[in-house]
Protein backbone atom coordinates (compact mmCIF):
# COMPACT_ATOMS: atom_id res chain seq x y z
CA UNK A 1 0.00 0.00 0.00
CA UNK A 2 2.44 2.22 0.54
CA UNK A 3 4.35 1.97 -2.74
CA UNK A 4 0.82 2.86 -4.19
CA UNK A 5 0.92 5.71 -2.09
CA UNK A 6 4.22 7.04 -2.71
CA UNK A 7 2.92 6.92 -6.47
CA UNK A 8 -0.15 9.01 -5.50
CA UNK A 9 1.90 11.65 -3.90
CA UNK A 10 4.87 11.70 -6.90
CA UNK A 11 1.56 11.44 -9.30
CA UNK A 12 0.28 14.65 -7.14
CA UNK A 13 3.94 16.22 -7.45
CA UNK A 14 4.20 15.88 -10.91
CA UNK A 15 0.72 17.63 -11.44
CA UNK A 16 1.25 20.71 -9.14
CA UNK A 17 4.74 21.14 -11.46
CA UNK A 18 2.43 21.05 -14.43
CA UNK A 19 -0.14 23.80 -13.40
CA UNK A 20 2.17 25.99 -11.97
CA UNK A 21 5.56 24.68 -11.20
CA UNK A 22 7.34 24.70 -14.60
CA UNK A 23 8.44 27.50 -17.40
CA UNK A 24 6.18 26.10 -19.89
CA UNK A 25 2.49 28.12 -20.02
CA UNK A 26 0.10 25.35 -18.89
CA UNK A 27 -2.13 26.46 -22.08
CA UNK A 28 0.84 24.79 -24.28
CA UNK A 29 0.10 21.49 -22.88
CA UNK A 30 -2.83 19.12 -24.21
CA UNK A 31 -5.40 18.04 -21.35
CA UNK A 32 -4.35 14.82 -21.99
CA UNK A 33 -0.87 15.76 -20.71
CA UNK A 34 -2.23 17.62 -18.01
CA UNK A 35 -4.51 14.58 -16.38
CA UNK A 36 -1.81 12.23 -16.89
CA UNK A 37 -0.29 12.86 -13.33
CA UNK A 38 -3.82 12.39 -11.61
CA UNK A 39 -3.77 8.58 -12.26
CA UNK A 40 -0.67 8.42 -9.94
CA UNK A 41 -3.82 8.98 -7.83
CA UNK A 42 -6.92 8.22 -8.98
CA UNK A 43 -5.38 5.59 -11.60
CA UNK A 44 -4.41 4.76 -14.99
CA UNK A 45 -7.73 2.91 -15.76
CA UNK A 46 -9.88 5.24 -13.78
CA UNK A 47 -9.39 2.84 -10.54
CA UNK A 48 -8.03 4.45 -7.81
CA UNK A 49 -4.81 3.34 -6.48
CA UNK A 50 -6.15 3.39 -3.08
CA UNK A 51 -9.77 2.31 -2.14
CA UNK A 52 -10.09 5.71 -0.30
CA UNK A 53 -9.70 7.60 -2.67
CA UNK A 54 -12.59 8.65 -5.32
CA UNK A 55 -13.12 7.30 -8.59
CA UNK A 56 -13.24 10.25 -11.34
CA UNK A 57 -13.97 8.32 -14.34
CA UNK A 58 -17.45 8.75 -15.87
CA UNK A 59 -18.27 11.45 -12.38
CA UNK A 60 -20.71 14.38 -13.50
CA UNK A 61 -18.92 17.64 -14.91
CA UNK A 62 -20.07 19.89 -12.35
CA UNK A 63 -19.27 17.55 -9.76
CA UNK A 64 -15.75 17.76 -10.52
CA UNK A 65 -15.32 20.86 -10.87
CA UNK A 66 -16.92 22.11 -8.01
CA UNK A 67 -14.45 19.82 -5.89
CA UNK A 68 -11.62 21.16 -7.56
CA UNK A 69 -12.84 24.61 -6.92
CA UNK A 70 -13.64 23.91 -3.39
CA UNK A 71 -9.92 22.59 -2.93
CA UNK A 72 -8.41 25.83 -4.48
CA UNK A 73 -11.05 28.46 -2.07
CA UNK A 74 -10.08 25.60 1.06
CA UNK A 75 -13.65 24.73 1.22
CA UNK A 76 -12.66 21.23 1.24
CA UNK A 77 -9.12 19.85 2.85
CA UNK A 78 -7.06 17.23 1.68
CA UNK A 79 -2.75 17.76 1.82
CA UNK A 80 -2.84 15.94 -1.51
CA UNK A 81 -5.39 18.11 -3.48
CA UNK A 82 -5.67 21.66 -2.29
CA UNK A 83 -1.78 22.91 -3.33
CA UNK A 84 -2.76 20.82 -6.79
CA UNK A 85 -5.93 22.95 -7.11
CA UNK A 86 -4.65 26.20 -5.83
CA UNK A 87 -2.73 26.48 -8.59
CA UNK A 88 -5.33 26.04 -11.10
CA UNK A 89 -7.67 28.19 -13.07
CA UNK A 90 -11.13 28.11 -13.36
CA UNK A 91 -10.64 26.82 -17.61
CA UNK A 92 -8.29 24.02 -16.05
CA UNK A 93 -10.70 23.16 -13.51
CA UNK A 94 -13.08 23.04 -16.18
CA UNK A 95 -11.28 21.06 -18.66
CA UNK A 96 -10.21 18.39 -16.26
CA UNK A 97 -13.67 18.15 -14.94
CA UNK A 98 -14.66 17.62 -18.99
CA UNK A 99 -12.00 14.92 -19.32
CA UNK A 100 -12.98 12.87 -16.89
CA UNK A 101 -16.44 12.94 -17.01
CA UNK A 102 -16.49 11.65 -20.66
CA UNK A 103 -14.50 8.51 -19.60
CA UNK A 104 -16.36 5.38 -18.98
CA UNK A 105 -17.16 4.84 -15.19
CA UNK A 106 -15.02 2.32 -13.99
CA UNK A 107 -16.06 -1.61 -12.77
CA UNK A 108 -14.40 -1.37 -9.71
CA UNK A 109 -15.34 -5.42 -8.97
CA UNK A 110 -17.23 -4.82 -5.80
CA UNK A 111 -19.86 -7.31 -5.00
CA UNK A 112 -23.50 -6.73 -4.27
CA UNK A 113 -24.74 -6.35 -1.18
CA UNK A 114 -26.84 -9.02 0.30
CA UNK A 115 -30.87 -9.08 -0.12
CA UNK A 116 -30.91 -7.91 3.39
CA UNK A 117 -28.49 -5.29 2.95
CA UNK A 118 -29.87 -4.05 0.49
CA UNK A 119 -33.63 -3.98 1.81
CA UNK A 120 -32.24 -1.89 4.86
CA UNK A 121 -30.24 0.77 2.46
CA UNK A 122 -33.28 1.19 0.51
CA UNK A 123 -35.66 1.73 3.93
CA UNK A 124 -33.20 3.73 4.59
CA UNK A 125 -33.42 5.86 1.33
CA UNK A 126 -36.78 6.36 1.65
CA UNK A 127 -36.56 8.20 4.97
CA UNK A 128 -33.25 10.01 4.06
CA UNK A 129 -34.16 10.47 0.50
CA UNK A 130 -30.83 9.93 -1.26
CA UNK A 131 -32.46 9.98 -4.48
CA UNK A 132 -34.45 13.40 -4.45
CA UNK A 133 -30.79 14.99 -5.01
CA UNK A 134 -28.35 11.56 -6.25
CA UNK A 135 -31.21 10.10 -8.59
CA UNK A 136 -33.04 6.96 -9.48
CA UNK A 137 -29.86 4.43 -9.80
CA UNK A 138 -27.67 7.00 -7.66
CA UNK A 139 -26.08 8.05 -10.96
CA UNK A 140 -26.13 11.76 -10.01
CA UNK A 141 -26.62 14.91 -12.30
CA UNK A 142 -24.65 18.64 -13.20
CA UNK A 143 -23.23 19.10 -9.33
CA UNK A 144 -24.71 16.25 -7.33
CA UNK A 145 -22.20 13.08 -7.83
CA UNK A 146 -22.84 9.70 -9.06
CA UNK A 147 -22.35 7.27 -6.21
CA UNK A 148 -23.27 4.28 -7.49
CA UNK A 149 -20.19 1.70 -7.79
CA UNK A 150 -17.96 3.98 -6.08
CA UNK A 151 -15.54 2.03 -3.62
CA UNK A 152 -17.43 1.02 -0.08
CA UNK A 153 -14.02 2.80 1.81
CA UNK A 154 -14.38 5.83 -0.45
CA UNK A 155 -17.79 6.21 0.76
CA UNK A 156 -17.34 4.96 4.74
CA UNK A 157 -14.73 7.86 4.66
CA UNK A 158 -16.73 10.63 3.10
CA UNK A 159 -19.47 9.87 5.07
CA UNK A 160 -17.38 9.85 8.56
CA UNK A 161 -15.77 12.93 7.10
CA UNK A 162 -19.36 14.63 6.81
CA UNK A 163 -20.67 13.31 9.99
CA UNK A 164 -17.31 14.50 11.71
CA UNK A 165 -17.80 17.79 9.95
CA UNK A 166 -14.34 17.18 8.55
CA UNK A 167 -15.76 17.91 5.29
CA UNK A 168 -17.08 21.17 5.72
CA UNK A 169 -18.32 22.00 1.78
CA UNK A 170 -21.37 21.08 1.80
CA UNK A 171 -23.10 21.91 5.58
CA UNK A 172 -26.45 20.25 4.44
CA UNK A 173 -24.61 17.05 3.94
CA UNK A 174 -23.35 16.84 7.42
CA UNK A 175 -26.14 17.49 9.02
CA UNK A 176 -28.02 14.91 7.29
CA UNK A 177 -25.82 12.16 7.48
CA UNK A 178 -25.71 13.33 11.76
CA UNK A 179 -29.42 12.70 11.52
CA UNK A 180 -29.24 9.05 10.44
CA UNK A 181 -28.30 5.86 12.11
CA UNK A 182 -24.77 4.35 11.38
CA UNK A 183 -26.22 1.25 11.02
CA UNK A 184 -28.35 2.30 8.05
CA UNK A 185 -25.18 4.36 6.90
CA UNK A 186 -23.20 1.11 6.61
CA UNK A 187 -25.87 -0.33 4.60
CA UNK A 188 -26.10 2.32 2.73
CA UNK A 189 -22.21 2.28 2.00
CA UNK A 190 -22.25 -1.41 0.93
CA UNK A 191 -25.17 -1.21 -1.15
CA UNK A 192 -24.00 1.94 -2.97
CA UNK A 193 -20.58 0.57 -3.72
CA UNK A 194 -22.34 -2.93 -5.54
CA UNK A 195 -24.41 -1.18 -7.78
Amino acid sequence: MYGKLNWCISGAAALAIAFGGCAVPSSAQSIEEKVQACAGCHGEDGKPVDKTIPAIWGQQLGYIYLQLRDFKRGDRKNDIMQPIASSMEREDMLAIAEYFSKKPWPDLGQPRAPREIADQALRANGSVGCTGCHLDRFQGDGTVPRLAGMSREYLTKTIDDFRSRARGNNPGMSDLMLATAPEDLAALEEYLSGL
